[in-house]
């Protein structure tokens, strides 16, 4: 039998060879997997830990799932080559595109690749105290909100969210936490007001349950001028109705699609990994789409091809099996490997002229490259 070389996890960092199993049909999977993921008690973990039942019971694999607090956090052991995948949100596409934490020295841009994505039928959005009375995104001006330090990804999307309502954080108090849990416990006992939240989040249900109680402001389709400021901060936000998770009036409004977590890996990871583990989350998803809140939007039907990051070429040849791979995907697949490309080589022309300011530097020549090659830089100082 073919042999796998993967990474295996473990407190001492320790990087050893270990062999393939083999299963039923062609899901060829090493005896142990690694991802990191949000905080215990996330969505995000809750979601990986059911699919390391469907592992186990399916086809003997150990998936195990490491917790990080922060962006760095949960990409740091894929970089390292301690963990394969990353179940995660914003943080990598920051790591793609070399922003923020990870454009520094020791990082630049990250060859990340996507297996797969949950777009559930929750939203992405505040979680507002109840007894606040805010009804729409407006009214969070002046109201504390929930800032997670180290945490770009959760801090950009406060700032799309307030831009909805053409407010800035200037226009709220910040306040800072150090993790995502921290912020919500902070509404719960009263320091806070609000904080940015996945609809379908467990901790909604804490929320609901305090005194204080929980809502999520909706974020109208209609507003043309709230969506552009949205997507100018945060452009691989989508629009979504949001039927799922405890404050959602009426239990339906409209909002920003939650797309969370999403499966990240990055070219270190074989072609016959991606491919089955893509395959086994598709083919046995009835084993867990019940087994943690939201688990049900990484159906097959729920995936998008058009995303911020180009897909792992494993899970490429999964949909293509499927008959769900599309020419829209082939050419934003295209497009976003052009763009790691013009990044890269930005990248290594800005280390190699050895700047006296590395960051401010590559701040600048990292949004000239982009420009220059028809990209929108999106992100030019942090």
């Amino acid at each position: 039998m073919r042999r796998t070389t993967v990474f295996l996890a473990a407190l001492a960092a320790t990087a050893i060879a270990v062999g393939s199993v083999g299963h039923a049909g062609d899901v060829k999977l090493p005896d142990t997997l690694v991802t990191t993921a949000y905080n215990t008690g996330t969505t995000g973990y809750s979601q990986m830990i059911a699919v390391g039942g469907m592992l186990k019971k399916r086809y003997g694999v150990n998936l195990r799932v490491l917790p990080g607090k922060n962006d760095v956090a949960r990409l740091a052991p894929v970089k390292a080559g301690k963990a394969q995948f990353t179940a995660t949100g914003s943080d990598s596409v920051y790591a793609q595109e070399a922003v923020f934490a990870f454009g520094g020295e020791k990082w630049g841009p990250s060859p990340v690749r996507l297996l797969m994505l949950n777009r559930g039928k929750g939203c992405t959005t505040f979680a507002v105290a109840n007894d606040m009375g805010v009804k729409t995104m407006a009214d969070l001006k002046g109201k504390r909100i929930g800032w997670v330090r180290g945490s770009p990804a959760l801090q950009k999307a406060v700032e799309a969210l307030l831009g909805f309502a053409d407010l800035t954080t200037g226009d709220v108090q910040l306040v800072e936490v150090g993790g995502w849990a921290a912020s919500i416990n902070g509404i719960i006992d009263g320091d806070i007001d609000a904080s940015i939240t996945s609809s379908s989040s467990t901790f909604m249900k804490k929320m609901e349950a305090s005194p204080r109680g929980v809502i999520h402001p909706p974020l109208p389709h209609s507003d043309a001028d709230g969506w552009a400021r949205v997507q100018k901060v945060v452009p691989w936000y989508v629009q979504g109705i949001c039927t799922h998770g405890p404050g959602v009036p009426d239990g339906r409004q409209e909002s920003i699609a939650s797309i969370y977590p999403i499966l990240i890996s990055t070219t270190a990871v074989s072609d016959e990994v991606a491919y089955s583990l893509t395959k086994a989350m598709v083919t046995h998803f009835d084993d867990y789409k019940d087994g943690a809140p939201a688990a049900d939007g990484w159906a097959l039907d729920r995936q998008l091809y058009n995303f911020y990051l180009p897909m792992h070429p494993g899970s490429i040849a999964y949909y293509k099996e499927a008959g769900t791979w599309n020419a829209e995907g082939q050419a934003n697949q295209e497009d976003k490997l052009r763009r790691q490309d013009v990044l890269k080589k930005a990248w290594d022309a800005h280390v190699a002229s050895g700047p006296a300011d590395f960051v401010k530097e590559w701040q600048a020549s990292r949004a000239m490259a982009l420009s220059d090659a028809g990209f929108d830089p999106v992100f030019t100082a942090w």
